[in-house]
């Protein structure tokens, strides 16, 4: 095992190895068995009661594959609502039956858009205390980078696409942590092993794009490019909602060149992404045992324009 190898496999083991940390609330956006999200809220003020906190949607990473749910982030969630945010950590549909099927098409993408535009009128109605669902900022690790990403992005979609926004959602910002932010160059990295192509392919029962994945079939050339332009944040730019990348530079998982790969893109399109580096590879970002984490809540409270993190 190479030095990067070992490195990253103890980054994981850390992540990993946390303990499970229970939610104060788990409510339904929708109704599937996926459709579910947990609530972490922040401590209330010395005096005992609650202050408004900013509303962070969390997605959860795990290649689009079923076995990694938001569990592994809970730890992080945890951490980020002691750090003064408000919490909702967010599940939806990954691959189904084959635990090694990375994510369905197109349901995948029908979850994060149901509970970006649900969630914050879920909070709402619950009147859970310390929260503010009027100041929402997205983020999400790995493939829920990719999720976060795609989700400001939905005001770019054509109008006829089910996804698609008239406006950009109302929200302070994105932080992407360690994103698949460029589909074609995770394609050509192959991040994940496959992940993207089976996430763009296998969903809808037709096998994986480019006839790698098996299932029976492929998605032609002329669908995979109106799929990836559908999927792409990339290919969606600018958005013009504040975006801040979180990079791990030894990453091995979803390797730094993806994330330069959608910062080069939104130069092109006219949008300034800013571009944090942090020591260590894919996992720091989301481990409450590191920098990189703290780094994530300072950002994420500057973005929400909250003196919570600090």
């Amino acid at each position: 095992m190479g030095e990067a190898t070992a490195g990253a496999a103890t980054e994981e083991t850390s992540v990993f190895g946390l303990a499970p940390v229970d939610p104060v609330r788990t409510a339904a956006y929708g109704e599937h068995p996926d459709h579910v999200v947990d609530f972490y809220l922040p401590p209330p003020g010395t005096d005992g009661a609650a202050r408004p906190a900013p509303l962070v949607l969390l997605f959860h990473g795990g290649a689009w594959r079923a076995p990694y749910d938001r569990r592994h982030v809970s730890p992080f969630a945890a951490f980020l609502a002691g750090r003064g945010l408000a919490v909702a950590s967010v599940e939806y549909r990954r691959g189904g039956a084959d635990p090694a099927r990375a994510g369905r098409w197109p349901e995948t993408f029908d979850d994060i858009a149901a509970a970006v535009d649900a969630v914050p009128g879920l909070a709402r109605e619950l009147g859970l205390p310390g929260v503010d669902p009027d100041r929402v900022v997205l983020t999400g690790h790995s493939a829920g980078g990719h999720a976060v990403l795609w989700a400001a992005a939905r005001h770019r979609l054509p109008s006829g696409t089910p996804w698609h926004l008239a406006s950009p959602s109302p929200l302070r910002g994105v932080v992407a942590l360690a994103p698949i932010a460029d589909l074609a160059t995770a394609r050509a990295l192959d991040v994940c092993s496959g992940a993207v192509d089976e996430l763009l392919g296998e969903g809808d029962g037709e096998g994986a794009v480019g006839g790698g994945g098996g299932g029976g079939g492929t998605v032609d050339g002329d669908e995979l490019t109106v799929r990836l332009g559908l999927a792409d944040p990339a290919a969606l730019l600018p958005t013009a909602i504040p975006t801040t990348i979180v990079q791990g530079g030894t990453d091995i998982d979803v390797p730094p060149a993806v994330a330069d790969a959608f910062v080069e893109a939104a130069a092109r399109a006219g949008q300034d992404v800013r571009l944090i580096r942090t020591d260590g590879g894919h996992f720091p970002p989301i481990d409450p045992t590191t920098p990189a984490a703290h780094t994530v809540a300072e950002e994420i409270a500057r973005l929400a324009g909250s003196d919570a993190a600090a």
